[in-house]
């Protein structure tokens, strides 16, 4: 097999390609579905991988070595000037493995970010959302935790969202450590991870704690049992089709779990006001776009202030896809600019 420096090099090679040329490739004739039209590089990657089993058919853990395989050579390198530490957090369980990212160039008046990367609760892991992790870092200038959290089945629901409660809650008590202003911090994460950040700002409300600074939610899955549109519309997109999302679900949750309950669906929270400002991003391309939609509304509706964006023409996991697609890298940069805005109190 060639090196990742060889495969990353010859991908870009065909994704420097003419349009026309990439969807010939890809089959011929441009993907237009719900009013969108995909992205000509997503729409190649996405004919190369259905000629690859569906993760569907595999073990999770040969599903957790062809997906970080495929993402590694998707994804940039890490950002010049962002420095990586290891690191390891008293968890419910245990220690939980973590990485910090400090800019060169960090404001100390900008909070700690706890982040958690995507996976389905099944797969993942802080290779999974580096390249973002840095992005973040650099252009929020800000320390950004990374939470290599629990994953099924081998530790069902709700033990990776306890992890990333606890990591949360420890780096919030030492911001300080990081270079942020001291018991602050702000909660993100994209799909699964975006999941398990709602849920805990509403755990922390629960409990009567102050609210994360902000809350980053990246194509978050807020309703483990929806039907909306976007679920038969974009039901066979690429990366994540709805039988992986019923895969990911069945591995994730035990046989007694209510999809309903709010720490599976957030959106299925009664109950919204008082929750942390929010930047909601969804991906066009995503069965999860019409939920992550929905959730933003109704955040804005309870009353906290709220930046929705929708990028029409990319798929989910866009952030893990910086080093081959250039819109994804382009919204990647553009998401953390609208957090160094929200972290600044520049959302309405």
């Amino acid at each position: 097999m060639a090196s990742l420096g060889v495969q990353r090099f010859i991908l870009r090679t065909l994704l420097s390609l003419p349009t026309p040329v990439l969807r010939l490739m890809s089959g011929g004739g441009v993907v237009y579905q719900g009013g969108r039209t995909l992205d000509p590089k997503i729409q190649f990657l996405a004919a190369g991988a259905a000629r690859s089993p569906s993760m569907t058919t595999l073990a999770p853990e040969a599903a957790r070595r062809s997906s970080a395989q495929g993402m590694a050579a998707m994804t940039a390198p890490l950002e010049a000037g962002v420095r990586v530490e290891p690191l390891t957090i008293p968890g419910p369980a245990g220690d939980i493995p973590a990485r910090v990212y400090r800019p060169a160039s960090q404001d100390a008046t900008m909070p700690v970010m706890v982040f958690a990367h995507f996976g389905g609760g099944v797969i993942g892991d802080l290779d999974t959302c580096e390249a973002f992790c840095g992005i973040l870092a650099k252009i929020v200038r800000c320390a950004v935790v990374s939470v290599d959290y629990r994953l099924a089945p081998e530790h069902r629901f709700p033990a990776g969202l306890e992890d990333v409660l606890a990591a949360f809650r420890w780096t919030r008590d030492n911001a300080e450590r990081f270079g942020g202003p001291p018991g602050q911090a702000a909660i993100g994460g994209d799909s699964m991870g975006g999941n398990f950040a709602a849920i805990v700002c509403q755990e922390l409300k629960r409990k009567g704690e102050a609210q994360p600074v902000l809350q980053l939610l990246v194509y978050p899955c807020t309703d483990v049992a929806s039907e909306t549109p976007s679920m038969t519309t974009y039901g066979e997109a690429f990366p994540l089709s709805r039988p992986i999302m019923e895969w990911f679900m069945g591995h994730y949750m035990g046989p007694g779990d209510d999809p309903a309950d709010p720490r599976l669906s957030p959106l299925r929270e009664p109950d919204l006001t008082g929750l942390a400002p929010a930047v909601v991003i969804t991906a066009g391309f995503d069965p999860l776009v019409d939920q992550g939609e929905a959730y933003a509304r109704r955040l804005r509706d309870a009353g906290s202030p709220t930046v929705y964006r929708c990028y029409d023409s990319l798929a989910h996991g866009f952030t893990a896809f910086t080093g081959a697609v250039t819109c994804a890298d382009v919204a990647c940069r553009e998401i953390a600019g609208l957090v160094r805005e929200g972290l600044e109190g520049r959302i309405r």
